[in-house]
Protein backbone atom coordinates (compact mmCIF):
# COMPACT_ATOMS: atom_id res chain seq x y z
CA UNK A 1 0.00 0.00 0.00
CA UNK A 2 1.48 3.40 -0.95
CA UNK A 3 2.15 6.01 1.71
CA UNK A 4 -0.74 8.42 2.33
CA UNK A 5 -0.53 11.61 0.29
CA UNK A 6 -1.51 13.75 3.31
CA UNK A 7 -1.14 13.20 7.06
CA UNK A 8 -4.94 13.60 7.43
CA UNK A 9 -8.11 12.75 5.54
CA UNK A 10 -8.83 15.79 3.35
CA UNK A 11 -12.48 14.81 2.90
CA UNK A 12 -13.00 14.71 6.67
CA UNK A 13 -11.31 18.09 6.96
CA UNK A 14 -13.46 19.52 4.18
CA UNK A 15 -16.54 18.04 5.84
CA UNK A 16 -15.71 19.75 9.13
CA UNK A 17 -15.27 23.08 7.35
CA UNK A 18 -18.46 22.50 5.32
CA UNK A 19 -20.42 22.04 8.51
CA UNK A 20 -19.02 25.28 9.95
CA UNK A 21 -20.03 27.22 6.82
CA UNK A 22 -23.06 25.44 5.35
CA UNK A 23 -24.44 22.78 7.70
CA UNK A 24 -24.78 19.03 7.27
CA UNK A 25 -21.87 17.57 5.32
CA UNK A 26 -23.00 13.96 4.98
CA UNK A 27 -24.00 14.18 1.31
CA UNK A 28 -20.90 16.23 0.42
CA UNK A 29 -18.61 13.75 2.22
CA UNK A 30 -20.21 10.79 0.45
CA UNK A 31 -20.19 12.38 -3.02
CA UNK A 32 -16.59 13.51 -2.65
CA UNK A 33 -15.57 10.09 -1.31
CA UNK A 34 -17.21 8.28 -4.24
CA UNK A 35 -15.42 10.54 -6.72
CA UNK A 36 -12.08 10.07 -4.96
CA UNK A 37 -12.47 6.29 -4.81
CA UNK A 38 -13.24 6.34 -8.54
CA UNK A 39 -9.99 8.26 -9.19
CA UNK A 40 -7.99 5.79 -7.10
CA UNK A 41 -9.58 2.78 -8.78
CA UNK A 42 -9.05 4.11 -12.31
CA UNK A 43 -5.39 4.85 -11.51
CA UNK A 44 -4.84 1.30 -10.20
CA UNK A 45 -6.73 -0.32 -13.08
CA UNK A 46 -4.94 1.78 -15.70
CA UNK A 47 -1.59 0.82 -14.12
CA UNK A 48 -2.51 -2.88 -14.31
CA UNK A 49 -3.56 -2.49 -17.95
CA UNK A 50 -0.61 -0.36 -19.07
CA UNK A 51 1.54 -3.37 -20.10
CA UNK A 52 -1.15 -4.17 -22.68
CA UNK A 53 -1.30 -0.61 -24.00
CA UNK A 54 -4.80 -0.24 -22.58
CA UNK A 55 -6.70 2.13 -20.36
CA UNK A 56 -9.69 0.88 -18.42
CA UNK A 57 -12.08 2.55 -20.86
CA UNK A 58 -10.50 0.74 -23.84
CA UNK A 59 -10.44 -2.50 -21.85
CA UNK A 60 -14.21 -2.11 -21.31
CA UNK A 61 -14.69 -1.90 -25.08
CA UNK A 62 -12.72 -5.13 -25.61
CA UNK A 63 -14.70 -6.93 -22.90
CA UNK A 64 -17.98 -5.72 -24.39
CA UNK A 65 -16.96 -7.04 -27.80
CA UNK A 66 -15.83 -10.33 -26.28
CA UNK A 67 -19.22 -10.71 -24.57
CA UNK A 68 -21.18 -9.90 -27.74
CA UNK A 69 -22.77 -12.74 -29.66
CA UNK A 70 -20.53 -12.42 -32.73
CA UNK A 71 -17.54 -10.54 -31.31
CA UNK A 72 -18.72 -7.36 -32.99
CA UNK A 73 -21.08 -4.47 -32.34
CA UNK A 74 -22.11 -1.24 -34.04
CA UNK A 75 -20.18 1.72 -32.66
CA UNK A 76 -23.47 3.31 -31.57
CA UNK A 77 -24.33 0.21 -29.51
CA UNK A 78 -20.90 0.34 -27.81
CA UNK A 79 -21.52 3.93 -26.74
CA UNK A 80 -25.02 3.07 -25.53
CA UNK A 81 -23.88 0.04 -23.50
CA UNK A 82 -20.87 1.80 -21.98
CA UNK A 83 -22.86 5.04 -21.51
CA UNK A 84 -20.26 7.22 -23.24
CA UNK A 85 -20.39 9.89 -25.92
CA UNK A 86 -20.00 8.75 -29.56
CA UNK A 87 -16.78 10.77 -29.84
CA UNK A 88 -15.28 8.73 -27.00
CA UNK A 89 -16.24 5.50 -28.75
CA UNK A 90 -14.66 6.65 -32.02
CA UNK A 91 -11.47 7.60 -30.21
CA UNK A 92 -11.30 4.27 -28.36
CA UNK A 93 -11.95 2.28 -31.54
CA UNK A 94 -9.30 4.30 -33.40
CA UNK A 95 -6.72 3.42 -30.72
CA UNK A 96 -7.76 -0.23 -30.50
CA UNK A 97 -7.72 -0.54 -34.28
CA UNK A 98 -4.22 0.97 -34.45
CA UNK A 99 -3.11 -1.62 -31.89
CA UNK A 100 -4.60 -4.44 -33.94
CA UNK A 101 -7.15 -5.37 -31.26
CA UNK A 102 -10.27 -4.48 -33.27
CA UNK A 103 -11.16 -3.88 -36.88
CA UNK A 104 -13.91 -1.87 -38.47
CA UNK A 105 -16.13 -3.86 -40.80
CA UNK A 106 -19.34 -3.02 -42.65
CA UNK A 107 -22.53 -4.32 -41.07
CA UNK A 108 -23.89 -6.94 -43.50
CA UNK A 109 -27.44 -6.38 -42.17
CA UNK A 110 -27.28 -2.60 -42.59
CA UNK A 111 -24.55 -1.29 -44.90
CA UNK A 112 -24.96 2.20 -43.44
CA UNK A 113 -23.49 1.01 -40.13
CA UNK A 114 -19.96 0.11 -39.22
CA UNK A 115 -19.15 -2.59 -36.73
CA UNK A 116 -16.15 -2.88 -34.47
CA UNK A 117 -15.00 -6.50 -34.47
CA UNK A 118 -12.59 -8.09 -32.03
CA UNK A 119 -9.49 -9.54 -33.71
CA UNK A 120 -7.70 -12.70 -32.61
CA UNK A 121 -4.99 -10.49 -31.08
CA UNK A 122 -7.67 -8.47 -29.29
CA UNK A 123 -9.26 -11.64 -27.94
CA UNK A 124 -5.89 -12.85 -26.62
CA UNK A 125 -5.09 -9.45 -25.13
CA UNK A 126 -8.42 -9.08 -23.35
CA UNK A 127 -7.88 -12.50 -21.74
CA UNK A 128 -4.42 -11.49 -20.47
CA UNK A 129 -5.64 -8.05 -19.39
CA UNK A 130 -8.49 -9.66 -17.47
CA UNK A 131 -5.97 -11.76 -15.56
CA UNK A 132 -4.17 -8.52 -14.63
CA UNK A 133 -7.27 -6.69 -13.38
CA UNK A 134 -8.63 -9.67 -11.49
CA UNK A 135 -5.22 -10.10 -9.84
CA UNK A 136 -5.80 -6.71 -8.17
CA UNK A 137 -9.50 -7.44 -7.52
CA UNK A 138 -10.52 -4.61 -9.85
CA UNK A 139 -8.84 -2.24 -7.38
CA UNK A 140 -11.39 -3.01 -4.68
CA UNK A 141 -9.24 -2.98 -1.57
CA UNK A 142 -10.02 -3.04 2.12
CA UNK A 143 -13.47 -4.64 1.89
CA UNK A 144 -14.50 -8.22 2.58
CA UNK A 145 -17.07 -10.04 0.42
CA UNK A 146 -20.04 -8.93 2.52
CA UNK A 147 -18.91 -5.31 2.48
CA UNK A 148 -18.42 -5.49 -1.29
CA UNK A 149 -21.98 -6.76 -1.71
CA UNK A 150 -23.33 -4.06 0.62
CA UNK A 151 -21.39 -1.33 -1.21
CA UNK A 152 -22.66 -2.59 -4.56
CA UNK A 153 -26.25 -2.62 -3.32
CA UNK A 154 -25.97 0.94 -1.98
CA UNK A 155 -24.37 2.28 -5.15
CA UNK A 156 -26.95 0.43 -7.27
CA UNK A 157 -29.70 2.20 -5.29
CA UNK A 158 -28.05 5.56 -6.03
CA UNK A 159 -27.76 4.72 -9.74
CA UNK A 160 -31.38 3.57 -9.94
CA UNK A 161 -32.67 6.63 -8.05
CA UNK A 162 -30.73 8.83 -10.49
CA UNK A 163 -32.48 7.23 -13.46
CA UNK A 164 -29.51 5.15 -14.65
CA UNK A 165 -31.83 2.21 -15.33
CA UNK A 166 -35.46 1.26 -14.67
CA UNK A 167 -36.29 -0.95 -11.73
Amino acid sequence: MPAPRLPFDPIDRAGDLWEQHFGDASAMRLATSVMRVQQLMIAALDAALKPFGLTFSRYEVLVLLLFSQHGSLPLSKIGERLMVHPTSVTSAIDRLEAQGYVERVPDEADRRRTLARLTAEGRETVQKATTAVTAIDFAITGLDEGQRADAYDLLRQLRQASGDFPE
